[in-house]
């Protein structure tokens, strides 16, 4: 009795502890955020990608073609309204929760903090602005949340058909820029390429969750090493006979494929395993056919 007790109680303190972290890196990423947007991108004058240049490119015509000063979280929010809805519906909760969190925090920061120009140099604004971007978006991801807006609906597509849907935001981005650089000027329009290049490029190479890795494990011992990778990843393996060709021995060939992101703790776990185990580890451009992913929540 007194065992179960602590087990529950260690459960639910680490279960706290995790989501004080899940916050907190939120948090940093909204401050960041709202710090690049008045640094980097109003220096520059840009339209990142996303819903946010949505937002400034509305603002940029209520000021210019009707004198007003909109604000930029109502806006933000609003149209955040539905994919918050997606979220909810085909995602997770949580997830959805913590991204509303980012969400509301980095559009009322970006209302509150003044502009401030850190250089001038458009170019390197748009190029340091993207990497802020994207490390702020790896924050977010990592807590278990996104920045909004079409990142969700990204996250959607790549759950639901098991694609990295990262670049499909480009489409919707350079829609925004041809609107952008028909009004005010393609100059801005052109240089705001360089930074959604620079953040969705850099944000697909370390986020990893909806990349493929195929690993080939030769082996004198199957079971511990498809025990290892079903145990971390839930994934299945398939196990094929053959012959060394150096000693005649047979040895046996374990096959899997499992995500990017966990493939390095999988190698260390099967080395453990079985310490003369050969990996070979090839990343997969195209899977066809059910593959596991980890829930959001």
């Amino acid at each position: 009795m007194r065992q179960a007790v602590q087990k529950i109680v260690k459960e639910r303190v680490g279960g706290v502890g995790a989501s004080l972290r899940r916050i907190a890196l939120i948090l940093i990423a909204a401050v960041i955020s709202a710090l690049n947007m008045k640094t980097f991108i109003r220096a520059g004058d840009l339209f990142p990608g996303g819903f946010t240049g949505l937002t400034l490119l509305i603002q940029h015509v209520a000021r210019t073609y009707f004198s007003f000063e909109l604000p930029y979280s109502p806006v933000m929010l609003v149209m955040n309204v539905i994919p918050i809805v997606i979220g909810f519906k085909y995602i997770g909760r949580r997830f959805t929760l913590y991204t509303c969190l980012m969400v509301v925090t980095s559009s009322v920061l970006v209302d509150l903090f003044p502009d401030f120009a850190i250089i001038d140099d458009v170019l390197l604004s748009a190029v340091f602005g993207g990497i802020i971007a994207a490390f702020c978006g790896y924050l977010c991801l990592r807590a278990g949340a996104c920045g909004g807006g079409t990142e969700i609906i990204a996250i959607f597509i790549s759950e639901k058909y098991g694609k990295d849907a990262w670049n499909y935001m480009l489409v919707f981005n350079a829609a925004i820029l041809l609107v952008a650089g028909a009004i005010f000027g393609w100059e801005r329009a052109l240089y705001s390429i360089f930074f959604q290049f620079s953040a969705t490029q850099l944000l697909n190479s370390i986020y990893k969750r909806y990349q493929k890795t195929t690993l080939f494990v030769i082996t004198n011992r199957p079971a511990d090493v498809y025990r290892t990778i079903h145990e971390i990843t839930n994934h299945d393996a398939t196990v094929f006979k053959g012959k060394g060709c150096y000693q005649g021995a047979e040895r046996d060939l374990v096959y899997s494929v499992v995500a990017a992101d966990e493939v390095q703790k999988v190698a260390r776990k099967i080395k453990e395993a079985d310490p003369l185990a050969f990996i070979n580890i090839l990343h997969s451009k195209q899977i066809l056919g059910q593959f596991y992913l980890r829930p959001k929540d």
